[in-house]
């Protein structure tokens, strides 16, 4: 084994596993361990409580994490990017459906190019701030809210014929339809996870990290 393949081999051992560990963990949480009781759903699966774990999203903070740099202050960025970012989508969410509501997207368009403004002002305060974190934690609640069925925004049933902000269908054929604040705090939690798994994949890599020999 080449020195570039011992030196990579113990980060992507550590994070194969502990990408396995997440999965299995996660999806476990949403789907088995933490579901409404007394529903009646087709197959071996529960539909999940409001609060759940999403098992893309903490990838893309743990990818964040190795991107701002992979050490401490990483983690720091990383961690207030995704605050910032969730927290910007939290205020967006409520301010879109309230401009204009099903089925005008403008509304939607509007406020997240105010806020995508808003969150590129902020690098004014300084270094501390990683606008190229805040942005994806941004879009992660926008995923997940668009994949969950638009709570607030799009109607459902008999709410469709007047516009009212019922729950929307959600992903699964409906399975996992989440109220839009839910879909914040699952969010944020989430993204905390990732960044919570990169920082451990950087300590264990690098303790089993051959150190060079002493000349």
């Amino acid at each position: 084994m080449g020195a570039r393949a011992k030196a990579i081999f113990p980060l992507a051992l550590v994070i194969g596993v502990l990408s396995y560990l997440w999965t299995e963990f996660s999806l476990n949480f949403t789907f088995h361990w933490v579901t409404v009781a007394g529903t009646d759903v087709p197959g071996a699966v529960g539909v999940p409580q409001n609060f759940h774990f999403i098992l893309p999203t903490a990838f893309i903070s743990w990818g964040l994490f190795f991107a701002a740099g992979g050490d401490n202050a990483a983690f720091g960025k990383i961690f207030l990017a995704s605050v910032f970012g969730t927290v910007a989508a939290l205020v967006t969410i409520p301010l879109s459906y309230q401009t204009a509501g099903f089925p005008d997207f403008w509304g939607i368009a509007l406020w997240v190019g105010i806020f995508a403004f808003v969150l590129v002002m902020i690098l004014i305060a300084g270094d501390w701030y990683y606008v190229a974190g805040t942005f994806p934690a941004f879009a992660a609640v926008f995923l997940w809210w668009v994949a969950t069925g638009m709570d607030g925004w799009a109607p459902v049933g008999a709410d469709a014929d007047n516009g009212a902000g019922a729950t929307g269908l959600g992903a699964f054929g409906g399975l996992i339809s989440t109220p839009w604040a839910w879909v914040w705090f699952d969010t944020l939690v989430t993204l905390i996870v990732g960044v919570i798994l990169g920082i451990v994949s950087g300590k264990l890599a690098a303790l089993l990290t051959p150190k060079p020999k002493e000349a």
